[in-house]
């Protein structure tokens, strides 16, 4: 494979494990979570959470299990390959939903993922992932219609369709 083409899989391999960590927090499936982070791989999303990558994955799906419905979008992802080696800058939106008091609550969090990535064995994960939050908002909402035909869970209609 020419080197054009080596960078291009490696950087659309390394896209497909961000947008995978997105669907493993909606879906609350840790086994994918897991496999986005090499087994030594650590996180630090600053007063929230610094450790092992696969802790922090159990720690905020058993956040997320409490909230009503969540949804991460990733943006403006820049990649720097280096080898087996890699760097990358990815723009995160979650907006999660809770029930405080009675009302419905919208939070809103903006931040960037600064990660450092290598391949293994054929395989890009994490070694790093730093969180860095910079806006947050919580406000109440109302919805304007009760959605259904989603599950946060294996039996989501995605994993029909998707094997991972």
């Amino acid at each position: 494979m020419s080197d054009l083409l080596t960078q291009v899989a490696d950087r659309q391999a390394i896209t497909d494990q961000i947008y995978r960590y997105c669907r493993a927090m909606d879906r609350i499936d840790h086994e994918l979570g897991y496999s986005i982070w090499h087994d030594d791989g650590t996180a630090d999303y600053e007063h929230n959470f610094q450790g092992a990558g696969r802790a922090f994955i159990d720690h905020v799906c058993s956040q997320h299990s409490y909230l009503l419905q969540h949804s991460h979008q990733m943006s403006n992802i820049l990649i720097e390959l280096d080898g087996d080696r890699a760097g990358s800058e990815s723009y995160v939106t979650a907006t999660l939903r809770m029930e405080r008091e009675g009302r419905l609550m919208q939070m809103t969090v903006l931040s960037r993922y600064v990660d450092r990535w290598s391949r293994r064995e054929g395989r890009w994960a994490l070694d790093h992932r730093r969180a860095v939050m910079e806006m947050d908002e919580i406000r109440e909402v109302t919805p304007m219609k009760q959605h259904t035909g989603w599950t946060r869970d294996r039996s989501d209609p995605s994993y029909q369709v998707l094997k991972v």
